[in-house]
């Protein structure tokens, strides 16, 4: 299996923290955000390799941090793939990066692809469990209360089995309290399905947008995990993470 970080945003939304630092590279508690989301894969039994997909402005930075990482973890070997992008005009998106990854490295292995920014208290290794319990294409579920909060996510309706019914980006009436957040496997059969979807002229934007595509092609799981994802935004909500998010993982995961 082959593990896949999207960090190649620009983040503008959190300047000027972000303007001379990647986002994933911000430090929550003793440690950069990215170096929670790789603890987690560290769990995964069968990972050969972590990939670091980013923009020509950050890489240097991936590449530091890969070379220490690598010095004090027994981590499986990380690569950093430069896309080549320099700003926002001309990124190439999530979809397009994870087909630019899959093409650089001519990649036929199951994978697992997570947004490099997001932190999450749920185990990664019950999700991982359940994948390859159904061999299914697995998304992971949370539940979420707030109806504004749902508003901003995508939002699925599954079956008591996990299976995905249905499944809206951002709706304006949601039709469950069903997030979807940015952890994603998949079967190495189904990458040829993301070349697919680019064909189609489909954006390639925020990952989400594939899965919302795949699921009335073939049939697409939910892991319902408990716990909490967090996508970190502005200076002020990034300030309540380092104040609370130790609390909140202990908490969690004590559930």
């Amino acid at each position: 299996m082959i593990a896949l970080l999207l960090v190649a945003g620009y983040a503008t939304r959190l300047y000027p923290l972000t303007i001379n630092t990647p986002k994933p590279l911000l430090p929550v508690g003793k440690q950069a955000m990215l170096d929670y989301i790789v603890d987690e894969i560290d769990t995964l039994p069968d990972i050969d390799k972590i990939v670091l997909v980013t923009n020509h402005k950050f890489a240097q930075h991936f590449h530091v941090w890969a070379k220490k990482r690598a010095a004090t973890s027994k981590s499986a070997p990380i690569v950093v793939i430069d896309d080549n992008t320099t700003d926002d005009s001309n990124k190439k998106g999530a979809i397009g990066d994870i087909q630019f990854v899959i093409d650089t490295l001519h990649i036929n292995d199951d994978m697992v692809i997570i947004a490099g920014d997001n932190l999450f208290t749920y185990r990664l290794k019950d999700m991982h469990d359940f994948f390859y319990e159904k061999q299914k294409d697995t998304l992971v579920a949370i539940r979420v209360d707030d109806i504004n909060q749902l508003r901003k996510l995508a939002v699925a309706t599954i079956n008591e089995d996990g299976k995905i019914l249905s499944m809206v980006e951002k709706p304006q009436n949601p039709a469950s309290d069903t997030a979807i957040y940015a952890t994603y496997f998949y079967r190495k059969e189904t990458l040829p399905r993301i070349r697919e979807y680019l064909d189609e002229g489909n954006t390639p934007d925020a990952p989400g947008n594939f899965p919302s595509w795949l699921y009335t092609r073939q049939d697409v799981y939910a892991f319902k995990a408990p716990g909490t994802c967090i996508d970190i935004g502005t200076p002020e909500n990034y300030r309540d993470v380092c104040e609370n998010f130790e609390t909140i993982m202990n908490q969690d995961r004590q559930i």
